[in-house]
């Protein structure tokens, strides 16, 4: 998911953070805040809250952990995460996966979360009979928080587990992914509609000031994670015939990998405007080169040769002009990448971008094509 901020990388995985879990934090917090307010100063409850906030925060992180080495051990390629609070939403290739290794996700996320309750529930056992009352109902809170989760997380909309249970099983009786994506999408969207209604109810009607704004978070978080599925889904059934070639563009500039940095960006940049450079001799790929290669290099060694800083064709991920365009912007969302060289016979015929493929993919979706 872009523009989202990046946490980094575990077990080569790029975590990504949504914004919804700003609200969350908030949202623990206050209730710690408010439900020891006879018992506790002030200080003692925003730190009991700021506390509950990061183990609740930790151990999703460790549920999604789990997630993906199980679909790396099962040579599923997880190359990005987007950690929402409900849990994270793994960038997969539908060429990666199968629907019988989609379920073994979700229910390997549904185990995690019950494991997770129930270890809470233990330290809350503990720390009850050591007398520990403090300690014990924050725990006792996250317990419960997690366990109300795991059953959340039953409910058919994606992404949630049940959502992907949903998906795999639709997309098992249709072959169809994209449909089945679109379908376990629209019931997340039309969930997460339905749990801010009966949260705004809540608050309005039986004055369940806690309630009320979690149902209301749940679903706006579930709303806002349907809609982007969706939207994704729309767009690679809009890419499903077209081809590469369609839609590469011819129009670019090949460096030769023996120009400076400075005639780069002198000759190429400033005068076309453009970011990514192919770089071949003879037509053939020998790297690409990016404004982030170049920004990395000090003014005083832009003298040398773009060779040095080029990124090789060994780590570079090509297309082909018969490549399905819907299997291109696929493969861009798992590796997060913008611009990718399309090659015939070791030979640069074209680049495609990112931003074209959303483009061509929006414009028929509205179309009706």
């Amino acid at each position: 998911m872009r523009g989202f901020p990046k946490l980094g990388r575990i077990f080569g995985v790029s975590i990504r953070l949504h914004y919804t879990w700003a609200l969350a934090l908030a949202l623990i917090t206050a209730l710690m805040v408010t439900q020891f307010a006879e018992t506790y100063p002030l200080w003692q409850r925003i730190s009991l809250g700021i506390a509950t906030s990061l183990l609740f925060f930790a151990f999703a992180s460790i549920r999604e952990f789990i997630i993906s080495l199980t679909a790396i051990s099962r040579g599923i390629p997880v190359k990005r995460t987007t950690l929402f609070v409900f849990g994270g939403v793994p960038q997969i290739s539908k060429e990666s996966t199968r629907p019988i290794l989609e379920l073994l996700m979700a229910a390997t996320g549904l185990l995690s979360t019950l494991v997770i309750a129930g270890v809470f529930y233990i330290i809350y056992g503990v720390f009850v009979n050591a007398g520990s009352t403090v300690i014990a109902g924050l725990i006792q809170w996250l317990a419960y928080i997690y366990f109300i989760l795991f059953l959340f997380h039953f409910i058919p909309g994606f992404p949630l587990d049940g959502g992907r249970i949903l998906r795999a099983l639709l997309w098992k009786m249709t072959g169809n992914y994209e449909r089945a994506t679109l379908i376990a999408s629209w019931s997340g969207w039309f969930i997460g509609l339905l749990c801010i209604a009966s949260g705004i109810l809540l608050l309005i009607a039986e004055r369940q000031w806690f309630n009320g704004p979690v149902l209301v978070g749940a679903g706006w978080v579930l709303l806002a994670a349907a809609a982007r599925s969706r939207r994704q889904a729309v767009l690679l059934e809009a890419l499903k015939k077209i081809k590469t070639q369609d839609i590469m563009t011819r129009e670019y500039s090949l460096a030769s990998p023996k120009l400076t940095i400075s005639q780069l960006i002198h000759d190429y940049i400033l005068v076309s405007g453009q970011r990514y450079f192919a770089v071949a001799d003879d037509g053939k790929l020998q790297g690409i080169v990016t404004m982030s290669d170049i920004k990395r290099v000090p003014k005083k060694h832009r003298g040398s040769h773009i060779d040095k800083i080029m990124i090789p064709p060994s780590e570079l991920k090509t297309a082909h002009p018969q490549q399905s365009a819907a299997s291109l912007l696929g493969q861009m969302d798992e590796l997060g990448i913008d611009q990718m060289p399309v090659l015939e016979e070791d030979k640069v015929v074209g680049i495609v971008s990112r931003d074209s493929l959303i483009r061509f993919a929006q414009t028929r979706a509205e179309l009706g094509m």
